[in-house]
């Protein structure tokens, strides 16, 4: 450790001994002229004065640059108090959906089930999402559980199968038109 260290490491053990007796640091002799007047400097600076210059040493060096509400309102300042402003904004941050009662989420899917039925690949698997909405909407008419009635109409699942075979063929780019095949001697001088 060396004598230098050794009478360092003695002054703090007695230092933290007198400071453990009497409860209250005493000034360490060490101090020097300088380091004196810093302290009294620093004791001077007003808190307020102190905050300021450190919110100003930020800015200069670009700390509150890209905060995430910077030129824009804060969301939801003047609204009025709302008990489930969690719930709501949960909701809205996570793009919850399928929230709601049956009536409404049925006619939504309704209003979509056309686009849904397109991405289907076979007809059976078309017959199939029909009937289990079908069932969905006879399952919410039956229930109780107040809300808006369910007017959703129940839908032909033949005859969506039908307007799913053509919208496909609607959609099915027309074929060219070749004409005749060309002879063999020019097909194999193609190559």
């Amino acid at each position: 450790m060396g004598n230098r260290g050794a009478d360092a490491y003695r002054r703090r053990m007695e230092l933290a001994a007198r400071i453990r007796a009497t409860g209250l640091p005493e000034q360490q002799e060490e101090e020097t002229a300088g380091e004196a007047e810093l302290r009294r400097r620093k004791e001077l600076v007003d808190p307020a004065s102190k905050a300021d210059y450190l919110i100003r040493d930020a800015m200069m060096r670009g700390d509150f640059d890209n905060l995430q509400y910077a030129g824009k309102p804060i969301p939801n300042l003047g609204e009025a108090n709302d008990p489930d402003w969690w719930v709501k904004g949960l909701i809205e941050r996570e793009n919850i959906s399928g929230l709601g009662p049956p009536a409404l989420l049925l006619r939504v899917e309704d209003a979509e089930l056309d686009g849904v039925l397109d991405g289907i690949p076979s007809a059976a698997r078309v017959r199939e999402a029909v009937e289990d909405f079908n069932r969905r909407i006879v399952e919410a008419r039956r229930q109780l559980l107040g809300g808006p009635p369910v007017i959703t109409p129940l839908r032909d699942v033949e005859l969506e199968v039908q307007r799913w075979r053509e919208r496909r063929e609607a959609a099915r780019p027309p074929e060219p038109d070749t004409g005749p095949p060309a002879p063999w001697w020019r097909r194999i001088r193609r190559r």
